[in-house]
């Protein structure tokens, strides 16, 4: 049936003809070479792993991050500054950690897309102003909020030895976390705090404090993501020459020389042979196979 033309329907025919365009627009999915709506709430990992921040509004996160990457992302004094993802990377020695920081966790600002922006996190720092009144509550309604999402905070991290399975559910998300007081250059025993805070909210995650104004803990932050996300820097070397001077490539524990050389280049990758190892273990020039397992600070020599 067709809508009889008259003034009276003039509007009524211009409200359908604009949904069914908004409506054709939706199903056709974005332009190719169109510009973005907003900005993007999914970052792609980059460095040796990738490592959210979260935590309850005003604890000094997007300060930290600032510290901790040299980003220029905003960190004031008053809530809710970051409103999407700021990703940034955090050097500890010659490896690099993907930071990003996340809008805080609130009641009253709930953020619709924030479980799917964690699907590609390898871990989390959530962060706790221990010095605030009220900082459990807070911290109690922040992991409500990820409940709500299926986002489920966990102590069990990729380099720590497994004591139990994750739930079944595939719709759920076991996010390793760590909590880190922010502030300990005003807070005293802030680790204490913390263990305080976690018998008061049931929490059971490792602990640490910083702190982004005077620096203190900062390097032992990036000691620990290392060791915890089970990191292991391999080096290569072309037939003949030195060993390259740039950054190594990163890998997880357990993993193969092959999987370096999928990093290196896939047709490599393909047509590996063999690889010699020199430094790290082992004696040098020692052949060994594809699915050696390489430990951190190994040099490779690819032989395709």
């Amino acid at each position: 049936r067709t809508i009889p033309k008259h003034k009276g329907t003039e509007h009524l025919q211009a409200d359908i003809k604009t949904r069914i365009k908004e409506l054709t627009d939706e199903l056709a999915g974005p332009r190719k070479g169109g510009a973005r709506t907003g900005p993007p709430t999914v970052i792609r990992p980059e460095g040796a792993a990738q490592v959210a921040l979260l935590g309850p509004p005003n604890t000094g996160k997007s300060a930290l991050h600032a510290r901790l990457t040299g980003s220029h992302a905003a960190s004031e004094a008053y809530a809710f500054t970051t409103q999407y993802p700021q990703p940034g990377m955090f050097e500890h020695e010659d490896v690099a950690f993907q930071l990003v920081d996340l809008p805080p966790l609130s009641p009253e600002h709930p953020v619709p897309w924030m479980a799917n922006t964690l699907q590609s996190a390898d871990g989390c720092l959530f962060i706790v102003d221990v010095s605030r009144p009220g900082c459990v509550e807070e911290v109690v309604g922040a992991l409500d909020l990820l409940a709500e999402r299926k986002v489920v905070v966990k102590s069990l991290w990729p380099g720590d030895e497994p004591s139990e399975a994750d739930d079944d559910d595939p719709f759920t998300l076991h996010l390793p976390t760590v909590l880190v007081a922010s502030k300990s250059d005003i807070v005293d025993h802030a680790r204490d705090e913390l263990a305080v805070l976690e018998e008061l909210t049931g929490l059971d995650c490792p602990v640490l404090s910083v702190s982004a104004v005077t620096g203190e803990g900062l390097e032992e932050l990036g000691a620990w993501l290392f060791e915890h996300l089970a990191v292991v820097r391999v080096y290569t070397k072309k037939p003949g020459e030195p060993v390259d001077e740039g950054k190594p490539y990163t890998v997880r524990r357990g993993e193969t020389v092959l999987d370096v050389a999928r990093l290196v280049h896939r047709d490599i990758a393909a047509s590996l042979k063999y690889a010699r190892l020199f430094g790290g273990h082992g004696f040098a020039g020692q052949q060994v196979g594809r699915d050696h397992q390489v430990v951190d600070g190994d040099v490779l020599e690819l032989h395709a």
